[in-house]
């Protein structure tokens, strides 16, 4: 038998495609890729809806105002498709830089997992 081993395996035995300390290290950081483009997506996601729900309540507050339109409140879908176009301009405002708020968001949750993957002890394979 050869003596040269595989990369990864330990003379005299099999081992398992992670068990050598760079494979760990790539999938350490696979996951903390994942994590961070989670992160990124939520926080962004809840600002697009909160975006979206303060410009509907700011539309329909609009409307109530003294010389509005009484036409409008005849039609049944208007307050359906408001929400959807308030909802769209939240996403569009956010995906332009937003106000902040998935910025502060991201940086607490960060922080927030930065915490607790420094209290796990490393994973160890057999």
């Amino acid at each position: 038998m050869s003596e040269i081993s595989a990369f990864g395996a330990t003379p005299g035995g099999v081992a398992g495609p992670l068990t050598n300390p760079a494979s760990r290290l790539l999938q350490q950081a696979e996951s903390t890729n994942a994590t961070n483009t989670k992160i990124e997506k939520s926080a962004k996601e809840f600002e697009s809806i909160i975006l979206g729900s303060w410009l509907q309540q700011a539309e329909q507050s609009f409307d109530s105002l003294p010389g509005g339109d009484d036409e409008d409140d005849a039609d049944a879908g208007k307050e359906q498709f408001q929400g959807m176009a308030m909802q769209s301009m939240g996403t569009s405002m956010t995906a332009a830089g937003g106000i902040g708020i998935a910025k502060m968001i991201s940086k607490q949750l960060h922080k927030a997992q930065d915490a607790l993957e420094a209290k796990e002890p490393p994973a160890r394979t057999k």
